[in-house]
């Protein structure tokens, strides 16, 4: 495949996640180290395309290295403990600064339109204001933090307001007090606060390398029971990434800021490149266990007694177990899924949802999941017998098929009184 084949047939591949993705609220984080970097103007490239799909956007922008060139340059210093700055009324000024300037600078890059810029025609509304209410840190183990400050509230209404009307927002790591007062706060603290405020689709923090493995393999996916935030510092992405999770933000992303088309491979691509944190701690996709037979028999028993799941026998399921996958939440399974291997090709099947739990896209969550397990034995392709739910999986990229396309020892086993509707899915 040529090329051009290559950008035609990505293209057409990211339609679902361009059409999932449009209307939604993300909530993107910078932090001072990565607009510095050589690669931010392809990020404001990406923002600025995320904008014109129809993505509601709200920017929030560190400045650590600014501020130190900015203290340097004026012969100050600043003290750090616990890794947090201590901001004193003297150097308030001069953080002020460099804030303001580099948000002017923020918004001057988004707002380019040159006939050769990949933000030309865009023309792209942003708005800066006072939507951070903060407070002091205060007196923390005898340290007089000063005006370092924590996010109080966000003000949500006025956000959603312009995020309605088009607009995309970007936002400083100052907040402001009902006194006047202004207060330097940690930006990885504001993004998560306004995300979970927003009860945004999506955290994404722009980090230096991403989050890997002792291998330094891309870790692709974390269940918030991996994350143990003891370990982490007070502002780390991870960390944060779980508080965010807990309080109904959907996924939080991990990306890296020096790849090119890290934010668009995450976002538009079933593999992506960096590191997605699932919502509920409580809920997680795991193989099923000889000690769940019980419970998938309970949730797919009503579908057996409509005629809509062939009937199973608790010795057949015991027998098969290991080929399903099932979605636990608070120790109660909510859904589950099987892989059968036919030669080449896989088999879904008994994909069910409890009816209470048929919300949050479970049933796609656990379909992509099947799909990277059938990639991972090296099958080609995945196929359905339905009588009921034909075109929720044609939504999903499956296409109608014979029964001559089907491996041949599925099809010995094909029941011809069900006459189910025979749909396939090419593994890419």
């Amino acid at each position: 495949m040529n090329d051009t084949h290559q950008h035609v047939k990505w293209f057409r591949d990211s339609s679902p996640y361009i059409n999932a993705h449009r209307g939604k609220t993300f909530v993107l984080h910078l932090d001072g180290e990565a607009i510095d970097h050589p690669n931010f103007s392809n990020i404001i490239g990406d923002i600025v395309l995320l904008h014109s799909l129809g993505v509601k956007l709200v920017v929030v922008h560190g400045a650590a290295p600014q501020i130190e060139r900015q203290l340097a340059a004026n012969g100050a210093t600043s003290e750090f403990v616990n890794k947090v700055r201590v901001t004193t009324p003297d150097i308030l000024p001069l953080v002020q600064q460099a804030v303001g300037t580099l948000r002017s600078d923020i918004e001057a890059r988004l707002s380019m339109g040159l006939i050769n810029s990949p933000q030309h025609g865009a023309e792209m509304l942003v708005i800066s204001g006072n939507f951070i209410r903060a407070k002091p840190l205060g007196v923390i183990d005898g340290i007089d933090y000063h005006n370092t400050g924590i996010v109080r509230k966000v003000n949500t209404k006025a956000i959603r307001q312009q995020l309605d009307s088009g607009a995309t927002l970007l936002i400083s790591p100052l907040g402001y007090s009902l006194s006047g007062e202004i207060f330097n706060a940690n930006s990885t603290q504001v993004a998560t606060e306004v995300a979970a405020a927003l009860m945004a689709e999506k955290l994404i923090f722009f980090t230096d390398q991403g989050l890997r493995d002792a291998e330094g393999s891309v870790i692709s996916e974390l269940q918030l029971d991996d994350i143990d935030e003891s370990l982490l510092d007070t502002y780390s992405p991870l960390r944060l990434s779980k508080v965010a999770c807990l309080r109904g933000v959907a996924r939080c992303h991990l990306i890296s800021y020096t790849e090119d088309g890290a934010a668009l491979e995450e976002l538009f691509t079933r593999d992506g490149t960096g590191t997605q944190i699932s919502r509920v701690s409580y809920e997680q996709i795991r193989p099923a266990r000889a000690n769940d037979v019980a419970a998938i028999i309970e949730l797919i028993a009503p579908l057996e007694e409509q005629g809509i799941l062939v009937r199973r026998s608790r010795e057949l399921l015991e027998s098969e177990v290991d080929h399903f996958t099932v979605i636990e939440r608070d120790g109660m399974i909510v859904s589950c899924a099987a892989l059968y291997p036919f030669e080449t090709k896989g088999e879904l099947a008994c994909l069910v949802t409890h009816p209470e739990y048929r919300d949050n896209d479970r049933g796609e969550l656990l379909l992509e999941k099947i799909q990277q397990l059938a990639k991972a034995q090296g099958l080609t392709a995945l196929f359905v017998l339905t009588t009921h739910t034909t075109h929720w999986f044609v939504e999903r990229g499956f296409r109608s098929v014979n029964l001559q396309d089907l491996p041949p020892s599925r099809q010995s086993l094909y029941n011809y009184q069900r006459n189910s509707k025979l749909l396939e899915k090419p593994l890419p």
